[in-house]
């Protein structure tokens, strides 16, 4: 199943690059030179590749004596981390985040913005659905119920603002290990998952506290 949806990607994005050469012609422009677009697809090609190989594989597999899933997680977060800080739609999140109103009336297209974070959002999605499942070699309906609840959590333990337009994704990795933190020792302890539940609702409403108080004490 890896496999064919990492060939799906491949196709859909050399369909893609095909497409908007046409639909530049169309409209009476020049598109970019040929070479151009046929290095843009074998590059993405090579990187599904490589990606589809990490996520077929074992999750409880090696490669060089680090876990493969740590080589995904380092490739994401370096990935999202340049997008964020580096790219203009990274400041357009950030933009739409802190001020929608502001990013409107600043030309920001933020239907656009919000399509493609939902589309990020799904992608990550699955390929943590993936990666789980590829550890424990089954699935279940079940299967993820309540992660949103750590992911969240995770955010605003990593300095994401309640209100929005500030967070890193270095802070929600930094978040993400406490919460990893926080889940395995409960787990070593042995508590009742109800207490597990509440434990992680009040860092949740702790974090969101400490971001609220920050913010009235700056003004």
């Amino acid at each position: 199943l890896t496999i064919v949806l990492g060939l799906m990607c491949i196709a859909l994005f050399a369909w893609s690059q095909i497409n908007k050469r046409k639909h530049v012609e169309k409209v009476g422009l020049v598109p970019e030179p040929l070479s151009i677009t046929v290095c843009k697809i074998v590059f993405a090609a090579l990187a599904i590749i490589f990606v589809t190989y990490l996520l077929a594989s074992s999750g409880n597999s090696e490669m060089g004596g680090t876990p493969i899933m740590l080589v995904i997680v380092a490739i994401l977060v370096v990935a999202y981390n340049f997008i964020l800080t580096k790219t203009v739609f990274g400041r357009h999140i950030y933009a739409v985040g802190g001020n929608r109103k502001a990013a409107i009336l600043s030309g920001i297209d933020v239907k656009r913005v919000d399509f493609c974070l939902f589309v990020h959002m799904g992608f990550l999605s699955a390929i943590a659905a993936v990666a789980m499942l590829s550890r424990l070699v089954s699935a279940t309906a079940q299967a993820g119920m309540e992660f949103e609840m750590d992911a969240i959590a995770s955010c605003f333990i990593g300095g994401t603002a309640v209100t929005g337009g500030v967070g890193t994704i270095p802070g929600a990795v930094v978040g993400a290990f406490v919460m990893g933190v926080i889940n395995q020792g409960l787990s070593i302890m042995g508590v009742d998952t109800a207490i597990v539940k509440t434990i992680k609702g009040l860092v949740l409403l702790a974090a969101v506290a400490v971001d609220i108080m920050s913010k009235r004490r700056k003004r």
